[in-house]
């Protein structure tokens, strides 16, 4: 599950340059596809946040 946190945590960065059109041509494509997420990536980091927290919560030590 922290692999996934992590993901969601560098996607949500991603669309968070993308937005700010920081990343050139590919933030372009990202916007097209992923709009919504471009629009609010907050969005995304709530997702992360929560796998990051549903993680540590199921951990097995």
């Amino acid at each position: 599950m922290y692999y996934v946190a992590a993901a969601l945590l560098v996607l949500s960065g991603l669309f968070y340059s993308a937005s700010n059109h920081e990343i050139g041509s590919f933030g372009v494509t990202m916007c097209t596809y992923g709009g919504a997420f471009c629009d609010n990536p907050l969005i995304v980091f709530s997702g992360a946040a929560l796998a990051g927290a549903w993680g540590m919560f199921v951990s097995i030590k």
